[in-house]
């Protein structure tokens, strides 16, 4: 079992910055590829990043692409999702999820889940 938990949420304006953190306990964490999802109000849950277990490859949906970074500190067993240049539309719950395999935009490749941070973006 992994256990996940989110931090960092929050509310802020159009254009500002948020780092979210995410703490991975349980079984070898480094083991996992690690990702970012959201859910927006009345929408269905949406891939934002994921980065492999080294930390070598990752992977962004359009929609954050050259707004979002994803790293992670597998010392520490965090993994982090800082967010540039926030909009409006990034409103949203985020989840950060765990999988052995890199595709965690399959959600079917997702094992763990953690509970979801509110981050909240007004204009």
């Amino acid at each position: 079992q992994v256990q996940l938990v989110e931090s960092g949420g929050g509310l802020l304006q159009a254009g500002g910055s948020l780092r979210l953190s995410c703490a991975a306990s349980g079984r070898t964490s480094s083991a996992y590829a690690m990702g970012w999802f959201r859910v927006a109000p009345g929408k269905e849950r949406e891939f934002v990043a994921v980065i492999s277990n080294g930390g070598g490859t990752t992977r962004y949906a359009d929609s954050v692409k050259g707004r979002f970074t994803i790293s992670r500190d597998n010392a520490q067993n965090t993994v982090y999702l800082q967010m540039n240049s926030l909009k409006p539309e990034d409103t949203a719950v985020y989840y950060c999820a765990a999988g052995t395999h890199f595709s965690l935009w399959i959600r079917a490749y997702v094992e763990y889940w953690g509970q979801g941070t509110q981050v909240t973006v007004s204009s």
